[in-house]
C-alpha cells in the first residue's frame, strides 16, 4: 500500500519536470507578434475572347490549359475581367515602414494592403522583388512601428525549437511551433536558396511570415511547403534572414539584386563518379558543359573537371557552387580549385554577372495597359526583347508574346518568343515589333505561314493557315 502511495506522489512531480522541458512561447508572441503583418493583394485578370465556360481562373493555374483546349468555343463573346485576391504575410524591419515578404506574394499586384496586429491598414509599394530567392520588400508610408529582432540562422541547430506567425487562410497573427528538420536544403529550381527544413505547420497565407528562434529572433521567412495535397504535410521551408537582408539591402539601393556567373553546367558527383574520377569521397562539382567565350572557358575551366573549391570555399555538393558564385561580387576574381586527372589544379576566374530578370519596382516607369496596345492580324500582342534577355536566351532577335486576343491562330501562347516568320520560303527575322506587323499586313488572308517559336528552352516551327483581315 505504501509503495502505491508513493508511486501517486512521484507520477504528478514526474508529470510537471517533464512539462518543464518543453519551451515557454508566450512571451516572445507577445512581443514579436505586433511586427507581424498580413498582406493582401488584389490584380485584375483579363480572360481570353469566346471562351466563356472557363470559370474564374488565372492563366498560370494548372487547370486553365484544359478548359482553353477542350471546352468549347463561342466566337463573338467579348473578354472577361475578373479581380484575383490573394493573401500572405510579412514583418517590418524598419521603424519607418519597409517590410519583408515572399516576392510570389506580391507578383503581378496591382494594390497591396498591409494590416497591422492593431488592425491599422496601409498601402504599399514594391520597392523591389527578386524571384530567384523569393524575396520582397515593400514600403507603407507610416512611422514608430514596432521591428523584429534578427538573429542568426549559421547558430541554429537540427532539432531546436522554431516558431512561425502569419496568417495562414486569412486566419491573423496565428502561431505554430516546431523543430528545424534541416539546414542547407536545396530545392528543384531553386538554387540561390540554402532552405531551413521546419516541422512548423506552415499553410497558403503563411507565405512571407517570420520564422523565429525560441530567443524572439527572426531566423527564416516561411517561404514553401512540401505538399501533395495543398495544405500542411510536415515539411516546410524558410529563406535564412542573413540571405533575405542581404537581397533586400540590394533592392533598397537600386532595386535590383546583383549575382555572379562563371558559364559552366553542372551535376552532381555520386559515389560511383567520384570513384571513376579517382576521388577520395563524392564531392564537388562535375562540369559537363562550359560556355564558349565565358568567364570559366577563359580560366582554363573543362568540361569533367570537378570544381572543389571556389574563393576559398570548400564545394561539398554542386548546389553549394551556384550560392557561392551567385553571392561573389561581378568583376571580381575568384580563386578555383578543380580536380582533374587525378590531381587538384588552382585557377583564377573573373566573375560575370546574370542578367537581371524583370522585377517589380517602384524605380521602373509603369509600362501601358495591354488594353491600350493594338493587337496584329494574328491577335498577338507583341513586346521587344531587351539586350539582356537576348544575351540570356542566346538569341540575336526576337519578340514576346505578350497577350493573345480573339480566336488564337496556331498554338501561340503567352510568354512564347517569336524568332522569325517564313512566308513563301522567305524567312523574315522578327527584329522589331512595327516591322514584324508591317510583314504580316501585307500577306493574304489564305495565305499560309510559319513561325519559328521558342517556349520555355525548346523552339518549334508552327504553321498557321489564314489570317485575321
Amino acid at each position: 500500500m505504501r509503495k502505491i502511495m508513493l508511486l501517486c506522489l512521484l507520477l504528478p512531480l514526474a508529470a510537471l519536470a517533464q512539462a518543464r522541458e518543453y519551451p515557454e512561447f508566450t512571451e516572445l508572441v507577445e512581443k514579436q507578434g505586433p511586427a507581424v503583418v498580413n498582406i493582401s493583394t488584389a490584380q485584375t485578370v483579363r480572360t481570353q475572347a469566346g471562351v466563356p465556360q472557363i470559370p474564374n481562373l488565372d492563366e498560370n493555374d494548372p487547370f486553365y490549359e484544359f478548359f482553353r483546349r477542350f471546352v468549347p468555343r463561342q466566337p463573338g463573346q467579348a473578354p472577361r475581367e475578373f479581380e484575383n485576391r490573394s493573401l500572405g504575410s510579412g514583418f517590418i524591419i524598419s521603424a519607418d515602414g519597409y517590410l519583408l515578404t515572399n516576392a510570389h506574394v506580391v507578383e503581378g499586384a496591382d494594390e497591396i494592403n498591409v494590416r497591422l496586429l492593431d488592425k491599422r491598414e496601409f498601402k504599399a509599394k514594391v520597392i523591389g522583388a527578386d524571384k530567384r530567392t523569393d524575396v520582397a520588400l515593400i514600403k507603407i508610408e507610416a512611422s514608430g512601428l514596432p521591428v523584429v529582432k534578427v538573429g542568426d540562422p549559421n547558430k541554429l541547430k537540427v532539432g531546436e525549437w522554431v516558431l512561425a506567425i502569419g496568417s495562414p487562410f486569412g486566419f491573423d497573427n496565428t502561431v505554430t511551433a516546431g523543430i528545424v528538420s534541416g539546414k542547407g536544403r536545396s530545392l528543384p529550381q531553386e538554387n540561390f536558396v540554402p532552405f531551413i527544413q521546419t516541422d512548423a505547420a506552415v499553410n497558403p497565407g503563411n507565405s512571407g511570415g517570420p520564422l523565429f528562434n525560441l530567443r524572439g529572433e527572426v531566423v527564416g521567412i516561411n517561404s514553401q511547403i512540401y505538399s501533395r495535397t495543398g495544405g500542411f504535410m510536415g515539411i516546410s521551408f524558410a529563406i535564412p534572414i542573413d540571405l533575405a537582408l542581404d537581397v533586400q539591402n540590394q533592392l533598397r539601393a537600386t532595386g535590383r539584386v546583383s549575382r555572379g556567373r562563371i558559364g559552366v553546367v553542372i551535376q552532381e558527383v555520386t559515389k560511383e563518379l567520384a570513384d571513376s574520377f579517382g576521388l577520395a569521397k563524392p564531392q564537388g562539382a562535375l562540369v559537363n558543359a562550359v560556355e564558349k567565350g565565358g568567364p570559366a572557358d577563359k580560366a582554363g575551366v573543362e568540361v569533367s573537371d570537378i570544381i572543389l573549391k571556389f574563393d576559398g570555399k570548400n564545394v561539398e555538393s554542386s548546389s553549394d557552387l551556384p550560392r557561392i558564385v551567385g553571392g561573389t561580387k561581378p568583376g571580381s576574381k575568384a580563386g578555383l580549385q578543380v580536380w582533374r586527372k587525378g590531381s587538384t589544379k588552382e585557377l583564377t576566374v573573373t566573375v560575370a554577372e546574370i542578367p537581371s530578370e524583370k522585377v517589380a519596382s517602384s524605380r521602373e516607369s509603369k509600362r501601358p495597359k495591354r488594353a491600350e496596345v493594338a493587337a496584329n492580324r494574328l491577335g498577338l500582342v507583341l513586346s521587344e526583347l531587351s539586350e539582356e534577355q537576348r544575351k540570356e536566351l542566346k538569341i540575336e532577335n526576337g519578340l514576346a508574346v505578350e497577350e493573345v486576343r480573339g480566336q488564337p491562330r496556331g498554338d501561340i501562347r503567352r510568354g512564347d518568343v517569336i524568332l522569325a516568320l517564313i512566308h513563301k520560303g522567305n524567312t523574315i527575322q522578327a527584329k522589331n515589333v512595327e516591322q514584324f506587323n508591317k510583314s504580316l499586313s501585307a500577306i493574304g488572308k489564305s495565305d499560309v505561314i510559319t513561325l519559328h517559336v521558342r517556349r520555355g528552352d525548346n523552339q518549334s516551327f508552327i504553321t498557321i493557315k489564314g489570317l485575321n483581315g
